[in-house]
């Protein structure tokens, strides 16, 4: 199984860029953690928020694999504590469908994105910056994996 982390915004500073990478590289070769950046589309004085979120909505469900599960990172999505993640990640695996999960840029994601994902999931009911979303996630996915493995990265 892959997870596709699909996320609004690329050239990203080099903390955002390393953080993602070290969680990224220690998830197991049964789970490995895909990241997709699709570009910010561009802004202006009189640039519509609306119409930037369709946009860039756009570009991240032409990005999700055939036959991946969708899922959207909302703030009104379920929260889960992290031992919850980990059953999350363990029935994501035994269904052995890849996973996409979204990242929505600076506004949000496109109300396309929220009505196609098969669930939203909460990180937090704070307004996180995007880029740190994407470290957030890969940190949180492994350290799931981590509990699912009995490895000692969790305690």
């Amino acid at each position: 199984m892959q997870i596709h982390l699909l996320a609004v915004g690329s050239k990203m500073p080099g903390w955002v860029q390393d953080g993602y990478a070290e969680y990224a590289r220690r998830m197991p070769p049964e789970c490995r953690l895909n990241l997709v950046e699709v570009p910010l589309a561009k802004r202006g004085k009189t640039s519509a928020v609306e119409q930037l979120k369709q946009q860039e909505g756009e570009k991240l469900l032409a990005a999700v694999p055939k036959s991946a599960s969708l899922w959207a990172l909302d703030s009104q999505g379920q929260s889960w504590s992290t031992a919850q993640l980990a059953g999350q990640l363990s029935d994501w695996l035994q269904g052995g469908q890849d996973i996409a999960l979204m990242i929505g840029g600076p506004d949000g994601l496109a109300p396309d994105c929220l009505q196609q994902a098969s669930g939203r999931w909460s990180l937090s009911p704070l307004t996180l910056p995007h880029p740190l979303v994407r470290i957030i996630v890969a940190e949180q996915l492994y350290r799931a994996m981590s509990i699912l493995k009995h490895h000692p990265y969790h305690k």
